[in-house]
């Protein structure tokens, strides 16, 4: 019943402060072993997965790595929520990792014609950012509701549902709002899309909540 938070920087550590909060054991993959998490937190370092011992409830994890650990770590461990804190698309980067995939310019292009430029904060690197706050700065501990409070808009729809309307075909994970300003990916999901993967030439990634997403085409080397 672990939880894996993948970034330990700003982020991480509001998502920390939530499971010490409610008591749920969890491990921090990062990079770098100085990162605010490793810092500001009392968390047992390790130097491999086999360390890490989920029969004791008292102990909270550092890992240092990347991509390939956190990878191990959802394969091994299959945590209840992934936390992807880190300042890339890490959906799109596990499934990179596990089938030596590259980005996919081209396959934007689909990705594009079914979203309204209005919400496209960025494009390039084989990835869409988009958001319904395109172009201002979201309020705190935001609740993520129908109306966003800084634009006044009501969204058509949330986000993921706009990704999935404009790649069908695509895998589009949900982030589920856990309090206002947290959200994370369900392990079990994360799983799901690695598994659905498996075999495929050329296939879309998305990670969205409510508000914002990103997706990311990937394709055979």
């Amino acid at each position: 019943m672990v939880n894996l938070i993948i970034g330990g920087g700003k982020y991480g550590s509001e998502a920390i402060e939530y499971l010490l909060k409610h008591s749920k054991p969890f491990i921090v993959v990062d990079e770098s072993e100085e990162c605010f998490a490793v810092k500001n937190f009392e968390l047992v370092r390790v130097t491999k997965a086999e360390e890490i011992n989920l029969s004791d409830l008292s102990k909270n994890y550092f890992l240092k790595g990347g991509i390939r650990e956190a990878l191990e770590l959802i394969e091994n461990f299959k945590p209840v929520y992934v936390f992807t804190t880190a300042p890339i698309h890490v959906a799109a980067a596990l499934v990179k990792e596990k089938y030596n995939l590259r980005e996919w310019n081209e396959g934007i292009n689909f990705i594009l014609a079914g979203i309204p430029l209005k919400v496209v904060i960025s494009v390039g690197k084989g990835s869409v950012v988009v958001s319904y706050n395109r172009d201002k700065t979201c309020k705190p501990r935001c609740e993520a509701l129908d109306v966003c409070p800084i634009t006044k808009l009501k969204k058509p729809c949330p986000m993921y549902e706009l990704l999935r309307f404009a790649s069908p075909e695509g895998i589009i994970l949900q982030s589920h709002q856990l309090e206002p300003g947290l959200g994370a990916l369900k392990g079990e999901e994360v799983l799901e899309m690695l598994e659905k993967c498996s075999g495929k030439d050329k296939i879309v990634i998305g990670t969205a909540c409510r508000c914002h997403g990103v997706v990311t085409a990937l394709a055979r080397r």
